[in-house]
């Protein structure tokens, strides 16, 4: 009986390859299954979102003969699909020799996730298998649900309010047995002049109406007695019974200082995780004076020129804050918001939206996508930091 390895999970990967050519696609098509199991052509452009949607890719190959015409391709699908930005997936251009420098940029830009020298027909085909491969094996690492290294430092963060949260009790408690410790104190002072101002009436015969003794010493002793036998001694046996806690207290804060001192430790390197901002604005300008702004205080700063290609990046990053205009040509900050908010994975993120005015309505359509904040223009930098800050750190 033969026993065969399990196959790669990214062999059952669904692979759309999208052209306007079927020759071109079909010839793709037939390279990528004799390694992949589940691939697919779409080469009508009326059918394109249908196309997608209904395969819902793992891996999108963009087989078209220019570059133009796979950014017009890949540009129509955010326009017109409700539901690609929800699809998490890798994308492949294949190009000629004349646009490697172009498809390279669009790649660096993140517009597309890889490129590959194909047209015409590379003596090198198994370069694209291996591009395919490498794609999906970083897709499902960004599937697999690991926490990153910014959801790890922000868990860090916390450790901080919670030393600082002990120290506050432990300061309290010490607080109260001092209080405990006084009251006892003054109980014994109290109970002692008590006594003794009655002990003192009855030797100075100033209660014969209330007491008969014919031996004043004697009651007078019994009363002594009583105040340093029983009365006395039990209030000693309540004030040690609190010493206990207060050495409980000494030895709890001694036993904790490791552990506390790992906490500041692990503090100090989660502070050294450069935290992410998404930056979405369509004008130069504005995305130059926010990475002025912002540049000087160690976050990691990611920028798109408008809400789909943010959607675009959104595949590849995980941001920790996105500071979104609210005007774009392509799709405006609100609907870019409100998609970006259907996506489980970025539903918690922080959005700031960036205004140059605060017009009712679209204050009022901003908060019902769930922004965070608002930032106007011209940014104020004392402002703007703060509002960041508190996004970031809730």
């Amino acid at each position: 009986m033969e026993i065969t390895a399990p196959k790669p999970e990214e062999i059952r990967a669904a692979i759309l390859v999208a052209s306007d050519n079927f020759n071109d696609a079909a010839q793709v098509g037939k390279l990528l299954a004799k390694e992949f199991e589940d691939v697919f052509l779409s080469t009508n452009p009326e059918l394109a979102v249908k196309d997608f949607e209904s395969r819902t890719p793992d891996m999108l190959v963009l087989a078209f003969n220019s570059l133009e015409k796979t950014k017009r391709y890949y540009l129509g699908l955010y326009r017109l699909s409700s539901s690609i930005h929800l699809l998490s997936h890798r994308t492949i251009i294949l190009c000629k020799k004349e646009e490697v420098s172009r498809a390279y940029q669009a790649c660096k830009k993140n517009y597309f996730d890889d490129y590959i020298l194909f047209w015409p027909m590379s003596s090198d085909n198994l370069r694209l298998l291996m591009s395919v491969h490498h794609a999906l094996r970083d897709l499902a690492a960004m599937r697999s649900d690991q926490p990153t290294s910014a959801q790890f430092a922000a868990q860090a963060r916390k450790l901080t309010e919670l030393e600082a949260f002990m120290d506050q009790q432990m300061a309290l408690g010490e607080q109260r047995i001092e209080q405990a410790n006084r009251a006892i104190s003054q109980a014994q002072q109290d109970v002692g002049e008590v006594l003794d101002g009655f002990s003192q009436k009855i030797t100075q015969g100033e209660l014969p109406d209330a007491l008969s003794a014919r031996n004043v010493a004697s009651l007078e002793r019994e009363i002594k007695r009583l105040k340093q036998e029983v009365i006395g001694k039990r209030l000693v046996t309540v004030a040690q019974s609190v010493q206990p806690i207060k050495q409980w207290t000494d030895e709890f804060k001694k036993d904790c200082a490791p552990m506390l001192e790992s906490a500041r430790t692990l503090t100090t390197m989660a502070n050294r995780v450069r935290l992410t901002i998404l930056i979405v604005d369509d004008d130069d300008f504005q995305r130059m004076i926010l990475s002025e702004l912002l540049g000087a205080d160690n976050y990691r700063l990611v920028f798109a020129g408008g809400g789909i290609e943010a959607l675009n990046i959104l595949r590849i990053t995980q941001p920790d804050l996105i500071l979104m205009d609210i005007k774009m040509p392509d799709m405006d900050g609100i609907e870019t918001t409100r998609r970006i908010k259907t996506i489980a994975q970025f539903a918690t993120v922080p959005v700031i939206m960036v205004t140059g005015n605060r017009e009712r309505v679209a204050v009022l359509d901003s908060m019902k996508v769930g922004i965070a904040n608002f930032v106007v223009k011209p940014f104020d930098r004392d402002s703007l930091l703060a509002k960041v800050a508190d996004a970031l750190h809730p």
